[in-house]
């Protein structure tokens, strides 16, 4: 191979870095590991990580380790999220008391972080970064933008989420504690414990469509481009395309104009095998909710691949689900 295309065949396997390099490795000590040291506090973080990491092999079991021990032991203080934005949001176009807010509210997030093992996305990233390096792991804080279904994109100023970069192997990969550790529930407000393994060490490409860092090189998509305004335009993807799949290829945005009858094509890479009678919409015209299969469905070498027509003209909202599992959401303007 002629040495220029083998240097961007390289730096384009690399922008792909994800859980599946490390096949080869059973992560089931790392996880007995963080099992283990559950009734352990952040009181002694050096003798944690000893007890975490000691008896593994590779740096990243040691990282799984602590990884799992946060995501299994620190709770998400959903209304201590709510409260900060409600400051920096009063104090926006006033320096002085937004800097004299952050620096208070700084002290009390840490201050519940240690003392409640409570906290909100920052804390997360920050105690997953202390733990590895006490580790001697290369982690690093990722500040920029998260984007769920609850998120209102035109209020996405000042960035709102934090999560992590690790060096493994000499590559790059990104995961989320905060969101991988559970949700809160949105009438209540109330932390559920809900453990996603799939915002660990996640696909590159999945994880640019609703995480974008203010340092562009946290993309970590060095050959492709992807713009601000393209995270703005893309699908709502939810938790369980985490677990489902391990790239969205197609549609890229959320809002789509086609003509009746035209046909649409949604492409996904799968994690897993599924069964193809579990593939549904659920598309809802502002009257009523109705469960369809698409016009088409195939899987090839892990590629889902499907096509569905509208033969009404109108707005439609539509969800893909795998089974139980609500995957993504579009919107689609039909005339």
């Amino acid at each position: 191979m002629h040495m220029r295309y083998l240097l961007l065949f390289i730096v384009a396997f690399q922008s792909h870095a994800q859980i599946s390099d490390f096949d080869h490795i059973d992560f089931s000590k790392a996880d007995q590991a963080a099992l283990s040291c559950k009734n352990e506090g952040l009181n002694n973080m050096p003798m944690l990580v000893y007890n975490l990491t000691s008896h593994l092999d590779t740096d990243a079991e040691r990282f799984r380790a602590i990884y799992m021990w946060v995501c299994h032991n620190i709770a998400n203080d959903y209304t201590l999220y709510l409260r900060n934005k409600r400051k920096r949001n009063k104090y926006q176009n006033d320096s002085i008391k937004l800097k004299t807010w952050n620096d208070r509210f700084k002290k009390e997030v840490f201050r519940k972080l240690l003392k409640q093992e409570r906290t909100l996305c920052t804390g997360y990233a920050y105690i997953v970064q202390e733990l590895s390096k006490l580790a001697n792991l290369n982690c690093e804080i990722v500040h920029g933008y998260g984007r769920t279904s609850m998120t209102d994109i035109d209020e996405l100023d000042p960035p709102n989420h934090s999560w992590n970069a690790v060096k493994l192997d000499k590559k790059w990969y990104l995961c989320d504690p905060t969101w991988a550790s559970g949700i809160p529930d949105p009438k209540t407000n109330i932390f559920k414990f809900e453990y996603n393994d799939g915002y660990f060490l996640s696909n590159t490409n999945l994880f640019i469509i609703n995480h974008f860092p203010q340092d562009e090189k946290w993309t970590l998509m060095e050959n492709e481009a992807y713009l601000f305004n393209d995270f703005l335009a893309a699908p709502i993807l939810y938790g369980k395309a985490y677990t489902n799949l391990t790239e969205h290829n197609t549609p890229k945005q959320m809002h789509q104009s086609l003509h009746k009858n035209e046909i649409v094509r949604f492409i996904y890479q799968l994690k897993k095998i599924i069964d193809i009678e579990s593939v549904h919409f659920l598309i809802d015209d502002g009257f009523t909710n109705k469960k369809v299969k698409p016009n088409s469905i195939t899987i090839d070498n892990q590629s889902l691949q499907l096509e569905y027509q509208f033969n009404s003209n109108g707005f439609y909202d539509v969800h893909l689900y795998i089974s139980d599992d609500l995957i993504s959401t579009y919107t689609f303007s039909v005339k």
